[in-house]
């Protein structure tokens, strides 16, 4: 059997999204995560992160995961994939166990956590995520890991991520109509925050803001760990509908104006800039200030990230943030985001790129594919888990086995005891009556 620091495993994040699916294939190994290849193609499968066409996100799954098989040289076989849109639900519940032997383990945390999904939800929802804020050992709270520790009772206090059974449903068949097997599905501004956040920045608070195409996704990080998660369905498919609508364009020409040409802050451009706006239905192309478009994309924006703060203000919330706020997705990309949001919520704001990775490091170098690169390593964690897990299971089992074993060697003592007196008493009854019939 190899040991850990020979093995290596192919992990792959599936990043189903409303306007692309990107496909990254990671090598996890003792020195870390490295990226072997990533495919990346448009997507017109996903209406505001939910699938509404299931041949057309199949066709494009499968030619991302294509591209990414022939770029990292390996079969793609299971992923984890993304689930996004305004279905997702976050709320609180507790949990409590008894601690086995007097010191908390891993089969302890397993089943308080357990204890703590145990709530009632409704019939076409489905739990996704257990996500612990803080443990609780006896009556000392605030506690991040309490393995190890000594204690009676357990306790956690958790926010579970629910999901509508159907869209998750829906994603998980996509993917296996491709051949594939999906390990898990995440959340993806969860596998986002993987990527692009620092402990440091989650224990001081944070807010992690992922703008997509279809939905702008807002995740909260205090005191270590996650303590909100909402998602707004508006991203930025509602700005480049605004230009096409306010430059006569078509969407394609309009998302490219938007990539190359937009400003989310109006003042920052100068007047004398011009664009070039293809025209409609064979309608020649026209000259416009580049000012124009600004005025056209500055109030969508300002729009979103209006809801945004006063999500964070409705959590109670705004003040633990110190860290400010971290802007991902490929909604982020035009000149200006970062300065607007930090006007608009009040707080230090920059744009998170994918870290902690080596390889093609260049190809996933940018917030777009920080949901990616985020799923990657979140299945790194997950297979790191299940193996400091195992061992103890497998002791639990030995354990079980052994007592099984004592069980039935008892039990078998047991019998023989009794055939020994049954014995003895017909041996006594022979000799009487053998004597009984030499007397007489």
């Amino acid at each position: 059997m190899k040991s850990r620091m020979e093995t290596t495993e192919i992990v792959v994040g599936l990043d189903i999204g409303t306007t692309k699916v990107s496909a990254v294939v990671g090598e996890i190994d003792a020195d870390g995560i490295t990226i072997l290849g990533v495919g990346n193609v448009p997507c017109r499968g996903l209406r505001k992160g939910v699938v509404s066409n299931i041949d057309w996100t199949v066709r494009s799954i499968a030619e991302a995961i294509e591209a990414a098989q022939t770029m990292a040289g390996v079969e793609i076989r299971t992923v984890y994939a993304g689930v996004a849109g305004s279905h997702i639900r976050c709320q609180q519940s507790d949990g409590v166990a008894a601690i086995s032997g007097g010191e908390v383990t891993r089969l302890d945390v397993e089943r308080v956590l357990e204890g703590a999904r145990a709530i009632p939800v409704d019939a076409d929802r489905q739990i996704m995520h257990v996500l612990p804020r803080e443990f609780m050992v006896d009556n000392q709270d605030g506690i991040r890991d309490p393995v190890g520790m000594s204690g009676v009772r357990l306790g956690v206090k958790v926010n579970l991520i629910t999901a509508a059974t159907s869209c998750v449903q829906n994603v998980v068949r996509c993917a296996e109509r491709c051949g594939l097997t999906v390990a898990d599905v995440v959340l993806e501004p969860l596998a986002s925050a993987e990527a692009v956040l620092s402990e440091d920045e989650k224990e001081i608070g944070v807010a992690i803001i992922d703008i997509g195409g279809g939905t702008t996704d807002l995740l909260l990080y205090v005191d270590g760990g996650i303590a909100h998660a909402s998602v707004i369905p508006a991203g930025g498919n509602n700005v480049t509908a605004d230009i096409a609508a306010g430059l006569r364009t078509p969407m394609g020409e309009a998302e490219r104006l938007k990539r190359n040409a937009g400003c989310a802050l109006g003042r920052m451009v100068g007047d004398e800039e011009e664009i070039e706006v293809p025209g409609v239905g064979g309608h020649l192309p026209r000259k416009a200030s580049r000012r124009v478009l600004s005025d056209i994309i500055e109030p969508r924006v300002e729009e979103i990230f209006a809801v945004i703060r006063k999500r964070i203000e409705d959590t109670g919330m705004l003040e633990q943030l110190s860290a400010g706020a971290v802007l991902t997705g490929g909604g982020v990309l035009m000149e200006g985001m970062t300065e607007f949001a930090e006007e608009i919520l009040g707080m230090p704001v920059r744009l998170g790129v994918p870290v902690g990775v080596r390889g093609i490091t260049q190809l996933v170098a940018g917030p777009q594919y920080a949901t990616g690169v985020g799923l990657v390593q979140y299945g790194a964690n997950a297979l790191a888990q299940a193996r400091a897990l195992a061992p103890v299971k497998l002791e639990v089992g030995h354990a079980g086995r052994a007592e099984s074993r004592r069980e039935k060697l008892r039990e078998r003592e047991s019998r023989r005891e009794v055939i020994e007196e049954m014995s003895i008493e017909k041996r006594s009854s022979g000799r009487f009556w053998n004597w009984l019939r030499a007397a007489f």
